[in-house]
């Protein structure tokens, strides 16, 4: 278990390999406060380089670069949320696991598991929905569970998060959110697009640094 009063920041000198991929390609960020005042933390699936990231290096990343700044300097933890955005994850390249997520959550200080309030799930796709609806019930903890809010569309995440914020969202997602307006069927599976969203095994992803930058982000800032 992680204790409040060792979570602190690390000099940048000391960062392993994996800290410096992640702080790169820009996977998570601590970005502006949603409409009820609530710290964000951005999370980018498509960014995560599971491949090369196990648990314990995420679960350290999390304690050295995410927790402090969601920590007062009186050592209270502010209430948060996470905006997850799971546009073109594949399982086999960018997609930790819900079980080693569950473990991560589940090692949290207290402190933490409360202040997370919401999970807004950006693009969750059906098999993510349907996975969540059965399996997930047993593999997370109710607390968490009742926290998910899905969001299939952006125009239903402005309704929790400024638009004009300082949130920031990938060129890709945008594509990706206007492609569902012209071809709705492909948030049930029916329809696939070009680049094969959403947990297909047989999909290809170049993952080299290069890649992995948003021609731009709209800076909802």
């Amino acid at each position: 278990m992680v204790m409040i009063d060792k979570i602190v920041s690390h000099p940048a000198s000391g960062d392993s390999d994996v800290t410096k991929l992640l702080d790169e390609r820009e996977v998570f960020a601590c970005q502006g406060k949603d409409k009820r005042g609530r710290r964000i933390v951005r999370i980018v699936g498509k960014f995560f380089p599971a491949k090369v990231v196990k648990e314990e290096d995420l679960r350290k990343y999390l304690e050295m670069r995410i927790f402090p700044k969601l920590v007062t300097d009186e050592g209270d933890v502010v209430p948060f949320c996470l905006v997850y955005v799971h546009t073109r994850v594949q399982k086999s390249e960018n997609f930790l696991g819900f079980s080693s997520l569950r473990s991560i959550y589940e090692e949290l200080p207290t402190s933490f598991r409360e202040k997370l309030e919401s999970v807004y799930f950006v693009h969750p796709g059906l098999q993510s929905r349907l996975f969540l609806a059965t399996v997930g019930r047993f593999l997370f903890s109710s607390g968490l569970y009742r926290k998910v809010i899905y969001i299939g569309r952006l125009e239903f995440l402005w309704i929790h998060v400024k638009e004009d914020g300082e949130l920031e969202i990938p060129e890709f997602v945008f594509d990706h959110d206007d492609a569902l307006e012209y071809r709705p069927l492909m948030d049930y599976g029916i329809e696939k697009s070009n680049y094969l969203g959403y947990y297909d095994e047989t999909a290809t992803v170049d993952c080299s640094i290069s890649s992995i930058r948003p021609r731009s982000l709209r800076c909802i800032s």
